[in-house]
């Protein structure tokens, strides 16, 4: 029977980056994974996602290119389906081939199988028998399948699909139908709308994105809008049958058809793997102090299994925090300073308070935004439409939240996280010289307009 000092359950971007860590610290590390090293993320989600949402970017410049001085025959731009398969694909293997090279050369023993714990020591993994000093559980989690009638049916026939299928259906439909919208279905709704699908949106709630800034929020829903993504707002979808999808509002029934429907209203834990543990949970969740330890001093969890910030990154910080933990280093998981981003077109990027969560907990701010439509890098890239939107204490002039409407959010959130996490002021960053031309300079004029006046608006 092999003993390990710690055993990973869960190969996904938490697991098999608190795998490495734990063989840089010298520990012996088993990981289990019963799919794809990489997880959800890696194999069907954030990167297939990421690379074709790039296709339709791509497709949607060519076809606007006339605003750069290039014209094209209009009739001869074709949305390749296939072509942009492929290259996910390739981008998909390339990125699993690296990770698994990882693993073998930092010496982590993989085992392919099912794993299961059996008690907080003993794992088993198809029919093999492994022993830990520790356990860290990464298992992840799985849509949510609410009861809606016919739902079982149609997903059998191949009309309803879940992110990961749909990731990989053989042509563009014509009409897509998406029940929710979060993040997971608003950025599909994006990339099908790019590629000439018209797509209808049935939202439970009376709006989308409830994470994200109102203003923020507002501004993108007027660009959906004009896209000609429809938002149907407080529907509460009750039967499917095939392609045809029934939906209440106001306690009226209606119904539209589509060729294809994406069911995204949330992920649930797996618990299944571990059920023999009697861990402490919380709506399904495995409960996790700030060192990621459970209610079993030798069980750690990481990711969304734990229920709370189910995102790629926060997942793979939280399997660094743990691996340090139980080698006997103090780290801390702070999901506060968990940067969240949609990849749409334009992109949005947060991280820290909103507005409406800085007044219902009293925190005094101040607001200072910059347009991008004020910035020349923006305006040559043909991407001017967007804002820097900074919340700051306005005593100490310290960062309290970022929330970035740009073409590039993703890319620009990086410099007010290191000063939140550095404890800087906005005056740091106004003080440091920016590139020229930069969208960055946005960021730096925003930190500006904190205390004193930006330059370049009135």
């Amino acid at each position: 029977m092999k003993t390990y000092d710690i055993v990973i359950l869960g190969g996904g971007p938490g697991g098999y980056v608190a795998a490495i860590k734990a063989r840089q610290l010298n520990a012996s590390v088993a990981l289990i994974e019963k799919n794809a090293i990489g997880g959800v993320c890696l194999n069907e989600g954030c990167i297939p996602t990421k690379a074709l949402l790039k296709s339709a970017k791509v497709y949607k410049t060519i076809k606007r290119s006339e605003e750069y001085g290039i014209k094209v025959d209009s009739s001869s731009i074709i949305a390749d389906w296939q072509s942009m398969q492929l290259r996910k694909t390739k981008i998909v293997k390339r990125l699993t081939d690296g990770v698994k090279l990882l693993l073998q050369k930092n010496g982590v023993e993989v085992f392919q199988g099912y794993g299961e714990v059996l008690s907080p020591t003993t794992l088993k993994i198809n029919q093999e028998i492994i022993t830990a000093k520790a356990i860290i559980i990464a298992t992840g989690a799985s849509p949510i399948k609410p009861p809606i009638k016919g739902l079982d049916a149609a997903i059998d026939q191949g009309y309803v699909h879940f992110s990961q299928s749909l990731l990989s259906i053989e042509q563009i439909p014509k009409r897509l139908v998406i029940i929710g919208g979060g993040v997971i279905g608003i950025e599909f709704a994006t990339l099908f709308n790019a590629l000439g699908t018209e797509v209808v949106v049935l939202e439970k709630m009376d709006t989308i994105l409830m994470q994200i800034d109102d203003e923020i929020r507002q501004s993108y829903l007027k660009i959906l809008k004009q896209d000609g993504i429809k938002i149907i707002h407080n529907a509460s979808v009750t039967e499917i049958n095939q392609d045809m999808i029934t939906y209440q509002i106001d306690g009226n029934n209606q119904t539209i058809q589509a060729d294809k429907i994406l069911l995204s209203v949330g992920m649930r834990p797996n618990t299944e793997a571990f059920k023999h543990l009697n861990l402490k949970m919380e709506n399904h969740a495995i409960v996790v102090d700030a060192t990621m330890k459970t209610s079993i001093d030798s069980i750690y969890a990481i990711g969304d299994v734990t229920g709370k910030t189910m995102l790629a990154h926060a997942a793979s910080a939280a399997g660094i925090v743990a691996v340090l933990n139980l080698l006997g280093q103090k780290a801390e998981f702070d999901p506060s300073k968990v940067p969240s981003a949609i990849y749409g077109f334009p992109e949005i990027a947060m991280v820290g308070l909103t507005e409406k969560e800085a007044r219902a907990k009293n925190i005094p701010y101040k607001i200072s935004k910059f347009p991008l439509s004020a910035n020349g890098r923006a305006l040559t890239e043909g991407e001017s439409m967007g804002l820097i939107k900074l919340l700051v204490d306005p005593t100490y002039g310290e960062i309290l939240g970022t929330h970035i409407f740009a073409y590039n959010a993703s890319e620009l959130l990086g410099e007010t996280m290191l000063a939140m996490n550095s404890e800087a002021t906005v005056s740091e960053i106004a003080d440091s010289i920016h590139l020229h031309p930069s969208v960055s300079e946005t960021v730096m004029e925003a930190a500006m307009g904190a205390f004193m006046k930006p330059i370049h608006i009135l």
